[in-house]
């Protein structure tokens, strides 16, 4: 029997993995435990000196108002992968820079190439601090411009009956803090869910995610801050 993965990211991502999992051979079982939600961007939030944009998730360019991104879409986008690359084409930018596929890398990239000019940065309000700070030591002026929150959500038992099926699940992808911190109250809250979701191995996207899970979980960090290295934790489908 196929083990059964709980994929908590929000569409369209949980999509995406659902797919991925399958391919794979796993079964996977969709619950999302956080949303994203756009945020008002002030026109004064943009800097007049920026020569170029980054955008480390395709989630900034989801929720980017489209007046933004006339205001930025002459500049160069380093993106930090094929996937935000293409997101930032088909928003609008003219001219985009497809990184390594990793944030710290894309940082050291940029400022080797940029130095002390002034980046605008298009982002999430919940984000890894590593990107920014490893500019900011290289004298590279960063101005964060936050075009979404991510929220924790807590489905009601009736949906969380549904999509498991009575069946336990073997292990859980998490790709934020607000969703770990969401399965821990899951499991707190509904005897089903804890019941069905007390023997899985909790496979996080970093050490910051993994913290924010309650106690009694077996719980596993990816090597790299994406999801090749999550599904490396997965091993063998059957």
């Amino acid at each position: 029997m196929a083990l059964r993965v709980l994929v908590t990211r929000p569409d369209p991502g949980a999509t995406r993995t659902a797919r991925r999992l399958e391919m794979l051979g796993f079964e996977p079982v969709l619950l999302p435990l956080s949303e994203t939600r756009a945020l008002p961007v002030a026109r004064g939030l943009v800097p007049p000196d920026a020569v170029a944009v980054a955008v480390t998730s395709a989630n900034a360019l989801r929720h980017a108002p489209s007046g933004l991104v006339e205001r930025l879409g002459h500049l160069p986008c380093h993106a930090v992968g094929a996937r935000t690359a293409e997101s930032a084409r088909k928003a609008g930018f003219a001219s985009v820079r497809e990184g390594p596929g990793d944030a710290a890398a894309l940082a050291d990239s940029i400022a080797r190439e940029m130095g002390k000019a002034t980046l605008a940065y298009l982002c999430g309000r919940v984000r890894m601090p590593d990107f920014e700070r490893r500019l900011g030591m290289n004298g590279t002026r960063v101005v964060a411009i936050e075009t979404y929150d991510t929220v924790g959500l807590s489905p009601n038992p009736a949906l969380v009956s549904q999509r498991f099926g009575g069946q336990p699940i073997d292990a859980v992808l998490v790709y934020s803090a607000r969703a770990a911190a969401a399965l821990g109250t899951l499991m707190e809250t509904q005897a089903e869910a804890d019941s069905l979701l007390r023997n899985a191995r909790c496979c996080c996207l970093s050490g910051r995610i993994a913290a924010a899970i309650g106690g009694g979980l077996s719980v596993e960090v990816a090597l790299d801050p994406n999801e090749d290295a999550l599904f490396d934790l997965l091993g063998d489908p059957d």
